[in-house]
């Protein structure tokens, strides 16, 4: 039975079966890998074009009180331009884009190899840890770059200088560098000053000081009892640093004046004070001003 002609010409059906079956997935596999890849490629654009779109409405929001947490948020010296204002807003923009993009784009293309290696049927986990070490390597070498990635995120969010602002700051010198701000990129910032231009990464920026942002005005009222205006400015400046204003710092002197029972205080920080900030600083006050009588 074996040696029928039936079972031989069924064999044979199956061999060939096999051999065509394989020949297919030979050339059929490296091209859905391919395909694979190009997808990707084409997802990363997508996914830039999006993130670019939502990192500019939100720009363009208003929440709140009408105005956006993205807008500029220290005045700078002298009256800035509405261009200017428009090009730092800009810059910010792109490159917050830039730097989720990139991180995106490496969850993107981390996802895509393991699926190559699953579709041409290759052991990921081989190739994974042979380049774990590779990988480890990087990351000793490329922490600096992971630190200079964040602080320029930081940058940007919190608007600590941008484009055309004059800043002090150590870079790593005997002395600090005073120089104009000419760009702020997703690694580095580049500064000139009246002799050369400066390439120098987020992380080196060291006590940055900008000369070019006005503190903040504020201006304060106080329900003191009988206390006096001289008596207020001093327990006000006390205050500063204490807890629940760790990070409120008063610049020049304090301008209190007032009769009766209502004082005013007119400041200057380095920052708008918060609501939060504001009824803290003025039940501090009170009672403080208690204590003392």
């Amino acid at each position: 039975m074996l040696n029928s002609p039936h079972t031989s010409q069924f064999i044979i059906f199956a061999a060939d079966e096999d051999a065509v079956s394989g020949v297919q997935r030979f050339f059929t596999r490296p091209v859905i890998a391919v395909a694979i890849i190009i997808g990707c490629f084409i997802l990363t654009r997508i996914t830039y074009a999006i993130l670019r779109s939502v990192v500019r409405k939100v720009a363009d929001s208003k929440p709140g009180r009408g105005k956006s947490w993205w807008k500029n948020t220290m005045r700078r010296v002298g009256a800035e331009t509405l261009e200017g204002g428009e090009n730092r807003r800009r810059q910010r923009i792109e490159a917050a884009t830039g730097m989720l993009h990139q991180l995106t784009s490496f969850v993107l293309w981390i996802i895509a190899l393991i699926a190559v290696f699953n579709v041409l049927e290759l052991d990921a986990a081989f190739f994974l840890s042979s380049a774990g070490f590779l990988g480890a390597a990087l990351a000793i070498g490329g922490k600096e770059r992971v630190s200079d990635y964040l602080t320029g995120l930081a940058i940007l969010l919190e608007d600590r200088y941008g484009v055309g602002d004059e800043i002090e700051a150590g870079i790593g010198w005997e002395k600090p560098v005073r120089a104009t701000v000419e760009h702020v990129g997703v690694i580095t910032t580049r500064l000139r000053d009246g002799n050369s231009t400066f390439h120098v990464p987020h992380s080196r920026l060291d006590a940055v000081r900008n000369l070019s942002q006005e503190p903040v005005r504020e201006s304060l009222a106080f329900n003191v009892g009988s206390a006096d205006a001289s008596a207020v400015s001093t327990t006000v400046r006390d205050l500063a640093g204490t807890k629940g204003l760790t990070t409120v710092l008063f610049i020049d002197e304090i301008q209190a004046a007032g009769e009766g029972d209502r004082v005013e205080v007119n400041v200057r920080t380095t920052r708008p004070l918060t609501e939060a900030e504001r009824e803290l600083l003025a039940q501090k006050t009170a009672e403080a001003l208690a204590d003392k009588k």
